[in-house]
């Protein structure tokens, strides 16, 4: 499943300058793997633009798992894509 960026805020809670728990649609996941910042995704670009955001793999309290692609803006935390 793939989300556009839209109106999807999400709410992110970080650790150590990481993303460790986030609340998306009413479900609480837990960051469940090492968070990769999306610029650092950007191989093949010389001069990767500076953004604030991360991807990583959440848990729910079912154990449900999904991978997320989230970006902080001058609005908070928004959802860029979703893959589970």
């Amino acid at each position: 499943m793939s989300i556009a960026h839209a109106e999807n805020v999400v709410n992110v809670w970080m650790s150590d300058g990481k993303p460790a728990r986030l609340i998306w649609q009413g479900a609480r996941y837990r960051v469940a793997d090492d968070p990769l910042r999306l610029s650092d995704l950007l191989f093949d670009v010389t001069h990767p633009p500076a953004i604030d955001g991360w991807r990583f793999r959440g848990v729910d309290e079912h154990g449900g798992s999904k991978q997320f692609d989230v970006l902080r803006t001058v609005r908070g935390w928004e959802m860029v894509r979703v893959r589970g």
